[in-house]
């Protein structure tokens, strides 16, 4: 496997070959490690991120038409890490506003232990849905665009919008009401 070409190892990939994806693995995931290590300092997060990239993938192997595979995996790791920089800082903006709207109702430790915890979940919970639907939500829900708004930005159908947008809500509502 090792004297395949990238476009080679690819077309196996695509065919569910293991040993094609083990040598896509050894053969790039230092350099993404790397890359992400430079731009996050938390080496746990790094790795989390790397084996994202992988997964993904190994998941849409049939789907993707990955012209440059480097470059499709070098692309992943800046975009997950964008990602990650966006959901913390919205993890914060939410802590900072539920702390100064209920500064009195959460006052012990535990309890505001319990309300990052909780929104560390529905992050978690979020990170499960396609980056379209993440993206819309997080653009509806945290930047309060309306439909009309986000389907003209990302050029789909405002139907569209809406259909990702209540599949979301609906599973976080029930995610919710099973971790509550």
């Amino acid at each position: 496997m090792k004297s395949l070409s990238d476009v080679q190892l690819l077309e196996a990939l695509r065919d569910d070959d293991g040993m094609a994806f083990r040598e896509v693995y050894q053969r790039y995931w230092k350099k993404m490690y790397l890359l992400a290590l430079r731009k996050i300092d938390d080496r746990e997060t790094v790795e989390s991120i790397v084996q994202d990239v992988f997964l993904r993938l190994w998941e849409r192997r049939g789907e993707l038409q990955i012209e440059n595979l480097e470059a499709y995996l070098v692309t992943s790791v800046k975009y997950i890490c964008i990602n990650h920089f966006k959901s913390a800082l919205v993890h914060e903006k939410y802590l900072a506003h539920a702390f100064a709207e209920h500064s009195d109702s959460i006052c012990t430790t535990e309890e505001q232990l319990n309300a990052s915890e909780l929104m560390h979940n529905i992050e978690a919970r979020l990170r499960q849905f396609p980056e379209k639907s993440q993206t819309i939500f997080r653009l509806h829900r945290l930047e309060n665009r309306t439909t009309k708004e986000i389907a003209s930005q990302i050029r789909m159908p405002q139907r569209t919008v809406e259909h990702h947008l209540s599949l979301v809500v609906k599973a976080l509502r029930s995610y919710l009401e099973s971790y509550l």
